[in-house]
């Protein structure tokens, strides 16, 4: 739905107090009224760890009598139980299945499209002890036996937020479907090539939608006379250190596609090979010569015409799927959603659950205050937030006070939450607003 202010302040009260309460009774962590009830509950952990993600049961408590919620710290403490985990859990999936989205952003590439979707996932690692309900990897020195998978999708000209939807760690990315539903017609697809499917993007093709992604190393290629090659040898036999041509991926499907390769400068292969080294030395791996070659080599294919998105564009493009590992930083460094200061594991739950409520919440607000502007800054944007965080818990019982106090943060955010411009090194919305003259490296 459209994120208005109105809307946003009516979903986040219903979310905190009709929900949880709900969620609470249904769930039988609350039994009968007392001083504690889903609500101030709810409140007090989600609204308590997006003002201080590292705040003590001290600095909870006193988020708590903010929304009336009296309680000390070893009642509180005592809280963190297994019903509580799933009290929490079941108020993230109520909140997540309300998305909201705003008007689209002003960047002419971007409008080229009906929606660019971005589609990622990444990992918290779990104590062992919650390998019951996230299963890891099995457990070693690099590895948990518990883990929690985080799947998002973020569109990136309104903003649209799909999850977190949470799966097991040790389910691959193609395999976690739930984001894997249609897209409009004429939307753009990006994710990582965790999420390579050659089917998949046959039907992303059959739908009216277009994609841009990395070739997954092993693709074979065939040439406009039907000749397969593999992209080591098909690259030996180029004499230009840029290349846009038609192909066909794949023995099995033939999709088509258009190949789009940039060689890159002596450094950035340097790195890459370095890369590729030490991930092969961490899993006991071979390396072939072809993927060392490979590593000099920027590949990309992609279903959208020339005459709708140039080589150069399309390279452009392919940066925005680091903007939702952004996101996950942003989560991870100023949300904490991976930090915590205990060993129970089900409090380490219960702060994962409230904190990625919270995180949902202050994308809602990112999406009334900021959103808009092709600079925006998701770090300065949730600091803003934190500082009002407590206001939005005292504003909660009345929908017209929350209202205001919303209104008054998103004027908040409106300025000065700016990425600033650099010389050196163009930033990505320097890159979308302005590209480089002369081509992209």
């Amino acid at each position: 739905m459209k994120a208005t202010i109105p809307q946003v302040s009516k979903n986040m009260q219903a979310i905190l107090y009709q929900t949880a309460n709900e969620v609470a009774a249904e769930s039988g962590l609350i039994k009968r009224q007392r001083k504690v009830n889903g609500a101030n509950l709810a409140q007090t952990l989600v609204l308590g760890w997006l003002s201080n993600p590292a705040a003590t049961l001290e600095e909870l408590c006193q988020s708590g009598s903010a929304v009336g919620l009296e309680i000390s710290a070893q009642g509180l403490d005592q809280r963190f139980t297994q019903e509580t985990c799933l009290f929490l859990q079941r108020v993230l999936e109520e909140t997540v299945a309300t998305t909201f989205f705003t008007e689209p952003v002003a960047i002419p590439l971007l409008r080229r499209f009906n929606g660019v979707y971005v589609t990622d996932s990444c990992i918290v690692p779990l104590p062992d002890e919650l390998k019951g309900s996230w299963l890891g990897f099995g457990g070693s020195a690099t590895t948990s036996r518990a883990a929690l998978k985080l799947q998002v999708r973020l569109e990136m000209l309104q903003g649209k937020l799909e999850g977190p939807l949470l799966c097991p760690g040790r389910v691959h990315d193609r395999a976690a479907g739930a984001l894997h539903e249609s897209l409009p017609a004429s939307a753009l697809h990006l994710a990582d090539l965790g999420y390579w499917k050659l089917a998949g993007l046959a039907e992303l093709s059959r739908q009216g939608c277009y994609w841009l992604t990395r070739l997954q190393v092993q693709t074979k290629i065939y040439d406009a006379l039907g000749k397969g090659w593999s992209q080591a040898d098909f690259l030996r036999a180029q004499r230009s250190d840029r290349l846009e041509m038609s192909v066909h991926l794949g023995t099995k499907y033939r999709l088509p596609a258009r190949l789009l390769a940039v060689k890159v400068p002596d450094t950035v292969s340097a790195e890459r090979r370095r890369r590729i080294k030490e991930q092969a030395r961490r899993r006991g791996q071979k390396i072939s010569r072809d993927r060392l070659q490979l590593a000099d080599w920027t590949l990309l294919v992609t279903n959208v015409p020339a005459t709708m998105l140039s080589l150069d564009e399309a390279l452009i493009l392919a940066r925005l799927r680091w903007q939702i590992e952004l996101l996950f930083k942003l989560w991870k460094s100023k949300g904490q959603i991976a930090t915590w200061r205990t060993q129970n594991p089900w409090r380490i739950l219960c702060e994962i659950y409230a904190k990625l409520i919270a995180m949902v919440f202050q994308h809602w607000l990112f999406l009334l205050g900021n959103w808009s502007f092709h600079n925006r800054s998701w770090m300065k944007a949730a600091n803003t937030v934190r500082q009002h965080a407590i206001a939005l818990g005292v504003a909660m019982p009345s929908l017209k006070q929350l209202t205001r106090t919303i209104r008054r943060l998103t004027n908040c955010l409106a300025h000065g939450c700016r990425i600033n411009k650099s010389r050196a090194t163009p930033r990505q919305h320097q890159l979308l607003m302005e590209p480089p003259p002369g081509g992209f490296a």
